[in-house]
């Protein structure tokens, strides 16, 4: 079995995001005042986290908050990132630009409701729900494939210090003891990987984990938390394991954690 890492961040907050302006593809606003003290906050949270992996949206909020966080890590500073769009926020076609409200008044002439509907030229969410699937498969065989490597160029166990790095930040230990346990069995962590993307995106992406590949949960975590929207740099992780040919299994650690913004003054957010 392999076994990773994965962190997801959403981007720091921008005006448009104060405002409750729909932002989507077409806006490529950039962080607000708040937004960049947001990501440096939420990169001294994780200083001491040992990441392997940084992937971000393409999206200008998004690439201004992984260089926010990667810029207070202690040992990611100089970490190549990889861009991609397929981690970009939900298309809103012809209600990006327009104010939240807007989109609720379009959604209710066409006798739908938010989020499920979708306005002209927009994404629906079975399309996010693709880019976020496709994204995650992407990710697995990656990880998979750079495991094997590892292990024909220098077989043994991996090495426990991505976990411990986790560890001393995140409740691994009141949810997943016996796999923090060397004495467990259980393998290590074979890669760490931080994901910053945005809200509607990163709702959809948790869904897929949650509906399809039966993601298991923490039982502190509350029934509407799992439908929120993650607020500006709110973080997730996950623990995923997997074996070929068989699907992922996900496992919570936290959803939306937004202890770090507690040094920050809080701001309304939307879904953008």
């Amino acid at each position: 079995m392999t076994r990773f890492a994965l962190t997801v961040v959403r981007h720091g907050e921008t005006r448009l995001n104060k405002e409750k302006v729909l932002q989507g593809q077409g806006i490529d606003e950039p962080l607000s005042e708040t937004g960049f003290k947001q990501a440096a906050a939420a990169g001294r949270f994780m200083s001491k986290v040992r990441f392997t992996h940084a992937f971000s949206s393409d999206l200008t909020r998004a690439k201004q908050t992984m260089h926010g966080i990667l810029k207070h890590n202690l040992f990611c500073k100089d970490m190549t990132v990889q861009y991609d769009s397929r981690l970009r926020e939900r298309k809103y076609g012809a209600a990006e630009g327009k104010p939240l409200s807007d989109l609720r008044n379009m959604a209710k002439e066409a006798g739908e409701e938010c989020p499920f509907f979708t306005p002209p030229g927009g994404e629906t969410l079975d399309q996010v729900e693709m880019r976020g699937k496709q994204f995650f498969e992407f990710l697995c065989q990656l990880i998979m494939k750079e495991a094997d490597q590892k292990q024909q160029f220098s077989p043994g166990a991996p090495s426990n210090n991505l976990e411990t790095s986790l560890a001393e930040r995140f409740p691994l230990e009141t949810n997943y003891s016996s796999e923090v346990n060397s004495d467990s069995g259980a393998p290590g962590l074979v890669a760490s990987v931080l994901v910053v993307s945005h809200g509607a995106y990163m709702r959809s992406l948790f869904g897929y984990f949650l509906t399809d590949l039966k993601c298991s949960l923490p039982a502190s975590l509350r029934k509407f938390e799992l439908s929120s929207v993650s607020p500006n740099t709110g973080i997730s992780l996950f623990i995923i394991s997997f074996e070929k040919g068989k699907e992922p299994i996900p496992k919570c650690v936290c959803m939306n954690l937004q202890d770090h913004l507690n040094e920050v003054t809080k701001t309304l957010s939307v879904i953008c």
